[in-house]
């Protein structure tokens, strides 16, 4: 079984949205981690796909068109949603980066570290971390990534 990319990846300056497609073509092959089958198409997807304006069944349905690459799906929904301003996508990163950090999902954060042996990993201050360290991936190497 496989992971997707870190949630800190970027496409077209937006994080996120490479992971949930990611996370959907490995689902789609039988390659997906089990324990992140569950989640596909809520939270972090649900919100992302908000964000563009369409819908996770719409942009899945995109993604299963044999060729079809990242850079085509993303214009794929700012042609069928919206396109973001430059100032919206910087907010929409900030919020997303940060998410779990003395906000409403810090708790879960907590419990998902403790579920994982990641309760004293200090570092894990978000969700993404999280996410990056539960799957492998050095925390604070992720902002190298764009």
């Amino acid at each position: 079984m496989k992971v997707p990319v870190s949630p800190y990846l970027q496409i077209d300056g937006i994080v996120y949205f490479r992971r949930m497609l990611d996370k959907a073509r490995l689902f789609a092959v039988g390659e997906l981690r089990e324990d992140l089958c569950s989640n596909l198409g809520k939270a972090m997807d649900a919100w992302t796909c908000e964000f563009l304006g369409v819908s996770y069944s719409g942009l899945s349905a995109r993604l299963r068109v044999e060729g079809t690459s990242d850079e085509d799906l993303l214009e794929w929904c700012f042609s069928e949603g919206k396109k973001p301003a430059d100032q919206e996508i910087k907010v929409w990163n900030a919020y997303m980066t940060k998410i779990g950090w003395r906000d409403y999902l810090s708790e879960k954060l907590s419990i998902r570290k403790a579920e994982s042996g990641l309760a004293d990993r200090d570092e894990i201050q978000t969700m993404f971390d999280y996410i990056d360290a539960d799957e492998g991936r050095a925390p604070g190497d992720a902002f190298a990534i764009n």
